[in-house]
């Protein structure tokens, strides 16, 4: 056996002197791939061919490019599609952060809105008023010291404000 393999060798059913009578070669059987053997430190040779292929002209195919055509067509409907389910669910998500962060402010706000009823419900306390005035020095009103203001509209003219129940205490001087 030689140390180069012939990638072309006839087929082992060959009859007669020399190979003659071997079966064509559309006939043979599929051969098994053959065999590229190397001599170590054998340098490999590789020679470029030239091809030219510019006298090729492509024979244009309407089935073809109709496929092609259709393909692409559905190609694009599919990506709208992904698209706007993509965009409707991004959105939904923006969506949904949105509404939780409003969902916090509110619930901060309605804590603070009770804190805050809390302190006026507790400023408005009559016992704490009344311990305010005495620390300051001020007493409770003789009788005859408030004095109530009406205005009665005589005349029937418009009346721009109007306050009801207003009380002045005059203080001796």
């Amino acid at each position: 056996m030689s140390i180069w393999a012939e990638a072309d060798a006839p087929s082992k059913l060959t009859f007669g002197f020399l190979g003659l009578g071997t079966l064509p070669r559309a006939a043979r059987p599929a051969a098994p791939a053959p065999l590229r053997r190397y001599m170590p430190g054998a340098p490999e040779i590789y020679f470029a061919k030239a091809i030219d292929n510019s006298r090729l002209v492509k024979v244009a195919d309407p089935h073809r490019r109709r496929e092609m055509k259709v393909f692409a067509a559905v190609l694009a409907v599919l990506l709208a599609l992904v698209m706007v389910y993509l965009c409707q669910h991004f959105r939904a998500i923006d969506y949904g952060y949105k509404i939780e962060k409003l969902r916090l402010e509110r619930d901060a706000l309605n804590e603070t809105n009770r804190s805050l009823k809390l302190e006026e419900a507790s400023l408005r306390d009559p016992r704490r008023i009344d311990a305010l005035a005495k620390t300051m020095g001020l007493q409770t009103p003789q009788a005859g010291q408030v004095q109530t203001m009406d205005t009665p509209a005589t005349d029937g003219g418009p009346v721009l404000a109007r306050a009801t129940g207003v009380s002045v205490i005059s203080l001796p001087e």
